[in-house]
């Protein structure tokens, strides 16, 4: 059955998307409020939950690529009606995830203190740290089992069992927080910041379980692993590692602006991080409709329906860009009550405020970018990705990041970085895109 385009059938995929995804940055949020509040050395166990944090992220970001790579074999094969060659795939791409974070497990678990010495961690901070992560870290292979889980899910066109794991993951998170980290009176003692990493390695193996069962009884794939390997491995494996590089890439943008904007002084540091957070955030709500797009494109391009994918495109812009039409009106009402949530402080609002206008002008075409990867992801085209953000990060980010400094353009340099970044993005995904498709629907 050819998969039905319309306001429903898109909606059933990206608003179940769109909240998993927002799940995730409300819940960095409210750990950072609950560790922030700790009564002992609430400061210094801050900064390590946050040092510790950005790496698990990055580790996770990087080596979480095979759920798109997954996504996009299984909604290709569904598409084409050959779902039933790849029912030994879901288990080895799996297998091969576990394996790949139980390495990463095995080859930092020993080296914890040399490793966030490199970040610059020091004294108290870095004994939070290494007992942080040395918690923290065993939920590593657990987060890559349910990423994988989540690509399958979305394979098969289903976003509402990733949603219900999502919110479950994060209600839990936050309610093992306050009784772990603050105890609750004659039945749990505060463990404080070591609280807060048990908090999250329960939530993480609750959501594994949730995941294994969800697959076993609401699926026709099987988790027992069979041989022959199967012969899609090699090209998931192959997408993975272009998604990796890219991965990589994009975190290359992320950690220079960082660095810059270190540079020019603790109120710009905190105006950049305010200004990044709510970038990011931006980024989830938009990201529903590129989940749609990845989903449904890799379903289409199975069927060979050109047209269809040409309407998909069509329809999922005009309702990402009305989503970032919205946040942009917020964002000019309420362009000063955003700052006052993240600070009070007046030097920082006033370098926030200061650029902020930027971030909210470049959101149509941050819908342009996530919705159209959304869409590559789903066609398999990993490398035309890796290749593209690549370019945009090393022949726009970097040299206008640059330039700005130059021109002392302080945090005006840094987002007009951002915005090059996005365009260069977008712009040759869209271009790429038309190429491609257009004779074929004029053919078909």
């Amino acid at each position: 059955m050819k998969a039905e385009i319309n306001f429903k059938s898109i909606n059933k995929l990206a608003i179940p998307a769109t909240i998993a995804g927002i799940a995730e940055p409300l819940l960095s949020i409210t750990d950072t409020a609950i560790v922030g509040n700790i009564p002992v050395d609430g400061l210094e166990s801050l900064a390590a939950a946050g040092i510790v944090g950005s790496f698990l992220s990055m580790l996770i970001w990087i080596l979480g690529q095979t759920r798109s790579a997954i996504s996009a074999i299984i909604s290709q094969y569904l598409g084409a009606g050959r779902i039933e060659e790849v029912k030994t795939l879901p288990a080895q791409a799996i297998f091969l995830n576990i394996g790949l974070s139980i390495v990463v497990l095995l080859s930092t678990i020993f080296i914890v203190k040399d490793i966030f010495e490199l970040l610059n961690a020091t004294g108290k901070i870095l004994e939070y740290c290494v007992s942080y992560y040395s918690i923290r870290v065993w939920g590593f292979p657990l987060t890559l089992f349910v990423f994988a889980v989540m690509g399958i899910f979305r394979g098969l066109q289903n976003t509402y069992y990733p949603m219900l794991i999502a919110i479950v993951g994060a209600v839990l998170n936050v309610g093992l927080d306050f009784a772990f980290v603050y105890g609750i009176e004659g039945i749990i003692e505060p463990m404080y910041l070591e609280g807060a990493a048990w908090a999250s390695l329960l939530a993480q193996g609750i959501m594994a379980v949730m995941a294994f069962i969800l697959l076993v009884t609401k699926t026709a794939i099987s988790l027992k692993l069979k041989l022959p390997i199967h012969d899609e491995l090699g090209r998931l494996v192959v997408m993975s590692l272009n998604l990796f590089v890219r991965a990589l890439a994009l975190n290359t943008a992320l950690i220079l602006a960082v660095r810059e904007a270190t540079q020019l002084g603790p109120k710009f540091i905190g105006a950049h991080t305010i200004a990044i957070n709510i970038w990011l955030f931006s980024a989830f709500f938009i990201d529903g409709y590129a989940a749609a797009g990845n989903i449904m494109g890799g379903r289409l391009l199975g069927e060979k329906n050109y047209k269809g994918l040409w309407q998909l495109a069509k329809k999922i812009m005009l309702y990402g860009l009305l989503v970032s039409l919205l946040l942009m009106v917020v964002g000019f009402l309420f362009y000063k009550p955003i700052g006052l949530i993240f600070s009070k402080e007046t030097v920082v609002l006033n370098a926030f405020y200061a650029i902020f206008f930027i971030i909210i002008l470049g959101l149509p075409m941050n819908t342009i970018a996530f919705i159209f990867d959304g869409i590559f992801k789903g066609m398999g085209e990993m490398k035309y990705l890796r290749n593209t953000l690549l370019a945009a990060t090393f022949l726009g980010f970097v040299p206008v990041l640059f330039i700005g400094k130059y021109m002392n353009l302080g945090l005006y340099g840094i987002w007009i970085a951002f915005t090059v970044w996005m365009v260069i993005r977008g712009g040759a995904l869209v271009v790429k895109f038309i190429r491609k498709f257009r004779p074929l629907v004029q053919n078909e």
